[in-house]
């Protein structure tokens, strides 16, 4: 046993004294790690293999469409006061002999939220007239950080669409893109504030052109994709792939309240005259003669033996109105207007509505298999129940 000892004595010795000689002369052998796969002390650099700069193709990106667009789009922050109602319990005489004159009437501070474009070096933002709509407060937050009080300008209930306006210096307009090139299954970015989550871009295409009968609106033309939008995103952003403005993001259709892949957007088109008017006069003007419409339907056109199937027919005509006084009559079918002809009531509508109030339109109308031509003196539109 004592001779084992004696031997390990020895071994610890001879180790410590061989460390002792390596670490003195030899220290980066004692400092550098060891590969195992190479069985020896690695290298001072890793080899790895790293992409070149910009190596991302321009069409495998959109993120010149994005960075382009983004500063141009805010996140908008609305509140109201609205009246708590008194509990009609505490109007019992019961109740008021043990707990005495009760009030729970007062009022409360409702926030909510949303998005706008900026339109113009001015200050002028275009946005949803839902998303400012009775608003005591509204507060916008630029995208660089800054933020600033702003008023409503105009709004329009028809198109759900308003200008509000701020008050800073170089702040970043967006470009307005070219609605006739539009096309079905092109790409394009939605950028809004959905949830409050902060700016947000997504991506898809345009799933479909002209989409209406969807809102309460008079007046809809939409442009349907397939980008996510959600509560939030409302009055923000759709722009093409080139950071270029196409419309303004508007409704959803879903079940759940989330993004299913059906988004409307008010195009360009219809947003530029909105809001030019509303810049210019306040308001929105449109032409009014005065009538019901109804589209033709297969079963109408059986019924009343007509042949085509494009127009609107006539189905009320309001007393004393512009229509009631050139003389149009129920059951007349609407065909053309202006010279422009008519497919359906919305189309119908729409270039009714582009009429200038005081002038003379020729309109004219399927009457007992004869076409006469009405010169009708366009009257202004009234307001909606919601402007009133």
């Amino acid at each position: 046993m004592r001779r084992l000892w004696l031997l390990f004595a020895q071994t610890v010795t001879v180790g410590l004294a061989v460390w002792f000689i390596v670490t003195t002369l030899k220290p980066g052998w004692v400092n550098q790690p060891f590969n195992a796969t190479q069985g020896g002390p690695m290298g001072a650099a890793l080899s790895l293999k790293e992409a070149p700069a910009n190596s991302v193709g321009a069409q495998s990106s959109y993120r010149g469409a994005a960075q382009k667009a983004m500063p141009s789009v805010v996140n908008i922050y609305t509140s109201k006061e609205i009246q708590r109602a008194r509990n009609p319990l505490l109007n019992d005489p019961f109740l008021r002999r043990f707990f005495g004159e009760q009030s729970n009437q007062g009022t409360e501070r409702q926030s909510s939220l949303g998005s706008g474009v900026i339109v113009s070096a001015e200050g002028y933002i275009l946005t949803n007239n839902h998303v400012v709509e009775s608003a005591d407060e509204i507060d916008v937050a630029l995208a660089d950080g800054r933020t600033a009080a702003a008023k409503v300008v105009g709004t329009d209930p028809e198109t759900d669409l308003a200008v509000i306006k701020i008050n800073l210096p170089n702040i970043p307009a967006i470009t307005l893109g070219q609605p006739d090139d539009t096309k079905v299954g092109d790409v394009v970015l939605a950028i809004g504030n959905p949830f409050g989550v902060g700016q947000t871009v997504t991506m898809g295409i345009i799933s479909a052109l002209g989409r209406n009968n969807l809102t309460d609106n008079a007046f809809q033309n939409f442009i349907q994709t397939d980008a996510a939008i959600n509560p939030g995103n409302s009055g923000g952003a759709l722009v093409d792939i080139n950071g270029n403005l196409l419309g303004i993001n508007t409704a959803i259709y879903s079940q759940s309240g989330g993004s299913v892949g059906i988004g409307f957007a008010t195009p360009v088109s219809t947003v530029k005259a909105v809001m030019e008017q509303i810049i210019s006069q306040g308001q929105v003007v449109r032409g009014w003669i005065g009538v019901e419409p109804q589209d033709i339907t297969p079963e109408l056109a059986e019924s009343f033996g007509l042949k085509q199937k494009s127009g609107a027919i006539i189905a009320g005509v309001i007393r004393g109105g512009p229509a009631d006084k050139a003389g149009m009559k129920p059951g007349d079918i609407l065909v053309s207007i202006a010279g422009k002809p008519v497919r359906d009531t919305t189309e119908m509508l729409n270039l009714v509505a582009q009429l200038k109030p005081g002038n003379t339109a020729k309109i004219t109308v399927v009457r007992n298999k004869q076409e006469p031509t009405l010169e009708v003196t366009v009257g202004k539109r009234p307001p909606s129940r919601r402007e009133e």
